[in-house]
């Protein structure tokens, strides 16, 4: 502990964290500020096995997901500055996706034992609910097994905002087409004042809260994200947790919290965005600070994952003793945090020995953190079923 602090404050809040009591902003910050990491860290980890305790064999499982990424497209008009992925109308580097490199997309997925399709795009100013309902109802046809886990909360506002209806009109057509669930992207950090400087044109922290508030109504799940590291103060990040954590406490919609670091290389304003902070990007030690104030604030979501997209696999793993219990996702696509220069990528056989190299047993999962049968694959994450169909059919 720093001698800064009153010891027995920080012991006070410590002990309520650990009994699962609800830390105030006030006390979530004495801890973050008062503790070192590795006590923050420890008390963390307590929290995690509390809510998610080891097996009847006294096995600790960390979980993860096969997915893949799929951006319809890049076409938006939020010119959000923390975003190198995007492009705007026009742009000769603007897409949308042909329906037949959708399905090549979702056929490789199918065919690495990928489960759930993570569809995110730009706010395009021209496609509507009926375009985007028709691509879903096309998937599930042709892949009744892949789960759609799509259409972040800004994307259902902006369809909202172009057909002038509710959102809640909106999320009913979608889910009759075909969506399963929805991403947290988008959140950024949930505070007005953050919000006016990265992304003045997005959602506000009230829409992206009702839009999970009405998928909650209509029987959804969803997650909650944070990217933190830019303009915004330690307070803030806690005023972001408290709201998702008031939010889950109303519906209980969230299935995990995941928060990330601001990329700002390739970004327009990621120079900018920093100057505050020296010009310097969140470190490795900030993220885990994070990471485990996440857990012990936001007690009422289960889970919390560590990334190793923006963080890398090492940074990662030490995440799973601070706090997290899940390792995200095998993705094989990412293009916007890619984007900005960050790429960390990993087959499966990786994720699963950096699990284990942690000291942990690897369990796949879906969307809703049930355990899925891990199908016995080659070195290249290819189930070894699948790759005999393939020799078969080649022999014939």
């Amino acid at each position: 502990m720093t001698t800064a602090t009153d010891p027995g404050r920080l012991r006070d809040a410590a002990d309520k964290a650990v009994a699962g009591g609800e830390l105030t902003a006030e006390e979530a910050l004495l801890l973050y500020r008062g503790l070192d990491q590795p006590s923050l860290g420890l008390l963390a980890n307590d929290v995690r096995l509390r809510l998610n305790p080891p097996g009847d064999d006294g096995t600790v499982r960390v979980t993860y997901i096969v997915d893949r990424k799929l951006n319809p497209t890049n076409v938006c008009v939020t010119d959000c500055g923390f975003c190198a992925f995007y492009r705007a109308p026009g742009d000769p580097e603007a897409y949308v996706l042909p329906r037949e490199v959708i399905y090549q997309k979702v056929d490789e997925l199918v065919a690495k034992g990928g489960i759930q399709l993570l569809l995110q795009g730009g706010h395009h100013p021209k496609l509507r609910t009926e375009w985007f309902a028709e691509l879903f109802t096309d998937l599930k046809r042709r892949y009744p097994q892949v789960w759609i886990h799509g259409m972040s909360p800004p994307e259902i506002t902006h369809l909202g905002k172009l057909e002038k209806r509710p959102v809640r009109d909106v999320l009913q057509d979608l889910k009759a087409a075909g969506l399963d669930s929805i991403p947290g992207g988008g959140a950024e950090i949930l505070v007005e004042r953050v919000r006016e400087i990265i992304a003045p044109k997005k959602a506000t922290t009230t829409e992206w809260l009702e839009v999970f508030r009405q998928w909650a109504a209509l029987g959804g799940r969803g997650t909650a994200t944070m990217m933190f590291g830019h303009v915004e103060t330690d307070a803030e990040r806690v005023e972001h947790m408290q709201r998702i954590r008031e939010l889950q406490r109303e519906t209980g919609v969230f299935t995990a919290f995941i928060p990330w670091t601001f990329q700002p290389e390739n970004t327009a304003m990621g120079t900018r965005m920093l100057q505050d902070r020296g010009g310097l990007k969140a470190t490795v030690a900030e993220y885990l600070r994070t990471l485990s104030l996440a857990r012990l604030y936001l007690q009422n979501v289960q889970h919390v994952q560590s990334s190793f997209v923006t963080q890398g696999m090492k940074t990662c793993q030490i995440g799973l003793s601070m706090g997290a219990d899940d390792f995200g996702s095998a993705m094989l696509e990412e293009n916007v945090v890619s984007s900005a220069g960050c790429t960390h990528p990993a087959s499966i056989p990786e994720i699963e020995r950096h699990i284990k190299d942690a000291g942990f047993v690897p369990q796949r999962r879906n969307m809703l953190y049930e355990a899925v049968e891990t199908p016995a694959t080659d070195k290249f994450g290819m189930p070894k079923d699948r790759q005999k169909r393939i020799v078969s059919q080649v022999e014939a």
